[in-house]
């Protein structure tokens, strides 16, 4: 969770904005956790949490065991959207193969948008509530940091999204 923005209107002065919209605390410990979510109108996914790692094939376990059977279960039917960012990991060959034969009306990595705020709710609005919410006070390890994800994403209101999603 660094995905660190702070929006204003486009005239506004650093110096204009509220210090506290500014500065974070966060533990110094060097561990990670990558986790990832699926947002819609119709609901939300489990908060997964898996290591970070390079394996080749990663993406595509966690969007065939994780995700897209949430997704499923969320969507109550065979129709949804399926929306992911552009990361190296998203667009690879046994990802997007995956996608193409799991994802109906699949839209192929050169059709993407770029990302935007609006076409994005998860990285750019829903990441940054709850990054407040996990990091009120210190963490000391990355056990606690899993539990206070997991605890936070369990009490986010669906009113948190939808806000994003407009």
């Amino acid at each position: 969770m660094k995905k660190d923005r702070l929006y204003v209107p486009t005239a506004t002065k650093k110096r204009d904005v509220n210090a506290t919209r500014l500065l974070k605390t966060r533990s110094n410990f060097s561990k990670s956790v990558v986790v990832s979510v699926a947002v819609s109108s119709l609901g939300t996914s489990d908060m997964h949490s898996h290591p970070r790692t390079r394996r080749q094939n990663h993406w595509v376990v966690v969007l065939s065991q994780m995700l897209l059977p949430d997704i499923r279960a969320a969507s109550a039917s065979e129709f949804f959207v399926f929306q992911q960012d552009s990361a190296q990991s998203h667009r690879a060959k046994d990802t997007v193969a995956l996608l193409d034969q799991e994802t109906p009306d699949f839209i192929p990595p050169a059709l993407w948008p770029p990302n935007l705020p609006d076409l994005n709710p998860v990285d750019y609005t829903v990441w940054s509530v709850l990054q407040e919410r996990v990091y009120h006070t210190k963490i000391l390890d990355v056990d606690e940091l899993k539990r206070r994800i997991n605890s936070e994403w369990g009490a986010l209101s669906h009113a948190v999204i939808e806000r994003a999603e407009q």
